[in-house]
């Protein structure tokens, strides 16, 4: 009797577990900065933050997941259903695309491509389409004007953003991040941003903005639009909207830290610990701007880009197009 052996390649089982692993990273990310930005937000305005549900209110953010999971998902009239329910999806599943190209470690990553850099900034997109789905389809007037101003945000700030990039791509000659992470030494004078500092503070303020992070979280200002383009979702609906936030900031700053940090290298013991410390890093200081910063007007937040990040990026990128 003929027996056949079924031969997985071996690139399809990293993707598989990449995807399972990441699954439980992006939760367990979630739960953690959750609690650790009331704790951040507590400290800088003299509050002691959650410290009574489990020891130092540890447990106080699985409670909330508990709540919402129970909540009622509820939809207004007129809506439209399927794009209605579509939304969150979609803001919540290409996180998991955005994380595969991403190398964690030397060679801890779910995918190495070529394109990896330009992978994620393809399935970014589909951020922006998830927040003006839902603004349009809920019915609501504050959600619509939520999504118009997301779109318009994101759509200006992506400019810069990749005129940034673009400028290491020329320099490192590589849209491969684990290539561009090698390119780089384990030293900070070693690192992208020793030479690229401008390309560093543009892509970090357009990540802010990319993420609707304050002070540039115009599409969901509680004071003037309830909640945004989110204002009529609640449960799980609002839930994924909520963990799609929290992972596209470990995205940017992961990004951030392959490009101009130097990713998982470091001056003694280079590894995944590295690329982590780095990575937080970034979100602390993410969280220090949140609680810091007064939001902006809107006029001030597309002339910021027009009139200076716009300009900075190409003036940066013609120099280092020179230079190289």
């Amino acid at each position: 009797m003929l027996q056949t052996e079924i031969i997985v390649p071996a690139e399809l089982v990293r993707l598989v577990l990449g995807i399972v692993a990441l699954a439980a990273f992006v939760g367990a990310n979630a739960i953690v900065l959750v609690w650790l930005e009331r704790k951040v937000a507590g400290h800088i305005q003299r509050r002691p933050g959650p410290f009574e549900v489990g020891p130092y209110g540890l447990l106080q953010t699985a409670a909330d997941a508990a709540k919402l999971i129970g909540k009622q998902l509820t939809m207004p009239a007129g809506a439209d259903a399927f794009l209605f329910w579509l939304a969150p999806i979609l803001a919540f599943l290409p996180v998991f695309v955005l994380f595969m190209p991403i190398p964690f470690g030397e060679n801890l990553y779910s995918l190495d491509m070529d394109l990896g850099l330009v992978l994620i900034l393809a399935y970014a997109g589909f951020g922006v389409l998830s927040l003006c789905l839902a603004g349009w389809s809920s019915h609501n007037k504050w959600g619509l004007l939520g999504a118009a101003r997301a779109v318009s945000q994101s759509v200006a700030y992506e400019i810069p953003l990749l005129l940034a990039v673009l400028a290491i791509a020329f320099m490192t000659g590589s849209f491969n991040l684990q290539a561009i992470t090698e390119g780089q030494g384990p030293w900070p004078w070693q690192w992208n941003v020793a030479v690229q500092p401008l390309a560093f503070f543009i892509y970090f303020a357009c990540a802010l903005a990319e993420t609707n992070r304050a002070p540039f979280d115009l599409p969901e200002a509680e004071s003037e639009l309830t909640a945004g383009f989110h204002t009529e979702y609640s449960g799980m609906g609002f839930g994924l909207f909520f963990l799609a936030e929290y992972a596209n900031m470990i995205v940017v700053s992961s990004v951030a830290t392959v490009l101009f940090l130097g990713g998982w290298q470091g001056p003694v013991f280079s590894g995944w610990w590295w690329f982590l410390a780095k990575v937080y890093a970034l979100i602390l200081a993410m969280m220090w701007f949140r609680w810091t910063y007064p939001r902006v007007r809107f006029d001030q937040l597309l002339n910021l880009n027009w009139k200076w990040f716009i300009p900075l990026g190409l003036a940066n990128l013609l120099v280092t197009v020179a230079v190289v």
